[in-house]
């Protein structure tokens, strides 16, 4: 739970049953519903020990994750190391130690993000369809706007602006309820430099344990998760060279791919060409997409180097790592799969001690609209919205709680709220829509800011 000093300043985060025990006793009030803050009434930043906590960030196209963890010095061999302990960590290598030593961290917050960027481009692309409609249509005159128009230097699609204007949005948020020290963020899916000349500089790292994670995520993006050959899904698949290694071929990235057990035995070291000699149209796609390059990882990428920087302008503390490093930090801690583990797992990382039971999802929904009409399938407008947007004190948007004791909707409902001038609202839960519950029987809990939230059990705990 998120902390507050008097004055508004954030205090180091304390656990749900020390927030419970605060408000019992009157020493603090509710400042936020949720993400839960609360405010104390008796004590200021100069009066408290605050730490600090740091934040981990997981960015991806359809859902980001965000984890707020403390961190401890990591276990380091010191001088008074016993002989056996002494005589194992010397058979470890420098890179692998280099890797391993790092601060233990512990979460205590975890935040999935679900970005609205395919509703921005279905829109936009509507919105498009609308406009060359009237553009070849013969309508009134209209002067031409669209001959002029520039774009910035850094400018990315708005459906993808919006992945990085959200999660500053929450990070923003988050600054103002915890006292973050520094921030780690995935900047690249794969190390491409070290893909490519794995000799490059300092064997330690190039050729260190990460090199393997780093090919494997990339090949894994780049075919789908398939085999190359008979495009088996949900199998075990191995790195295959498509020219093998005993006839001449190298280890470059574009000369390998992923094959299931039975076609990479089946294969060997046989030509690719004789391989697929029997099915030509196959030969010729594995042929083609070995030398694609993996347009959606790139257009992550960017997403990620324009989140990069926006985090850079914060004056926080940026570390940034690789997605193929967090594959290997999570395996090493045998942590299960989920965004805000991952996030959790980004960067120089020791050990992890624990994370949060509960997370909060938080879906983008935006702050409504400016047109005050619906249209149909052609554009042109058949249903005119009210100006008023309170009623009864609501807005949409707006989190509530309706307790209604009677009827065939009672019960406690809580969710976003859909006002009506009729005074029958909606409410969005996390069960579903429950329509026609009537104003007196809400309570306010918190005014909407663009956010709907729930509460999800994660995936495991330690």
């Amino acid at each position: 739970m998120f902390v507050l000093d008097r004055s508004g300043r954030p205090l180091q985060p304390t656990h749900p049953a020390r927030a419970r025990e605060l408000l019992r006793k009157g020493r603090a009030v509710v400042h936020r519903h949720t993400p839960f803050v609360i405010r104390l009434k008796d004590r200021t930043a100069t009066d408290s020990t605050i730490d600090g906590v740091e934040v981990g960030i997981d960015p991806g196209s359809c859902k980001t994750g965000i984890a707020v963890f403390t961190t401890t010095p990591g276990s380091e061999q010191g001088p008074g190391a016993s002989d056996r302990e002494a005589t194992e960590a010397e058979t470890v290598t420098q890179s692998t130690r280099a890797d391993t030593e790092g601060p233990a961290r512990r979460g205590m917050f975890a935040v999935e993000i679900m970005h609205r960027g395919g509703v921005i481009r279905d829109r936009l692309a509507a919105r498009a369809g609308y406009r060359r409609r009237r553009r070849s249509k013969n309508l009134r005159y209209r002067k031409p706007r669209f001959d002029n128009r520039t774009r910035p230097a850094g400018w990315l699609g708005p459906s993808l602006q919006h992945r990085v204007d959200g999660t500053m949005s929450m990070i923003g948020r988050l600054r103002r309820w915890a006292p973050i020290t520094a921030v780690h963020v995935e900047r690249v899916a794969f190390d491409a430099h070290l893909l490519q000349n794995p000799d490059v500089s300092g064997i330690g790292y190039q050729h260190g344990t990460l090199h393997g994670y780093e090919t494997r995520e990339y090949l894994l993006g780049k075919w789908r998760h398939r085999c190359a050959y008979c495009s088996a899904s949900g199998v075990p698949l191995n790195i295959d060279h498509i020219h093998p290694r005993s006839r001449g071929g190298s280890d470059r990235i574009s000369n390998l791919t992923l094959a299931c057990i039975a076609c990479n035995q089946i294969k060997g070291n046989q030509p690719i060409e004789v391989f697929l000699a029997e099915r030509p149209k196959v030969l010729a796609t594995v042929l083609a997409d070995a030398k694609r390059p993996l347009h959606n990882a790139a257009a992550v990428s960017t997403t990620r180097w324009a989140l990069w920087r926006a985090l850079t302008g914060t004056g926080l503390p940026v570390h940034v790592g690789s997605g193929g490093r967090t594959k290997w930090n999570r395996h090493r801690t045998a942590a299960p799969k989920s965004h805000t583990i991952d996030a959790l797992h980004v960067g120089r990382l020791g050990t992890v001690t624990g994370w949060p039971h509960r997370i909060l999802a938080a879906a983008a929904t935006g702050r409504g609209a400016y047109s005050r009409t619906r249209t149909d399938r052609y554009g042109f407008p058949r249903l005119r919205l009210p100006r008023t947007k309170h009623v009864h004190g609501y807005a949409t948007g707006d989190l509530v709680r309706a307790v209604v004791s009677t009827g065939l909707k009672r019960g406690t409902h809580l969710g976003r709220v859909a006002v009506r001038t009729t005074g029958s609202f909606n409410i969005r839960t996390r069960y579903g829509l429950v329509q026609g519950i009537h104003h007196r029987h809400c309570r306010l809990l918190q005014r909407g800011d663009g956010w709907a939230y729930t509460t999800l059990l994660e995936t495991s705990c330690v």
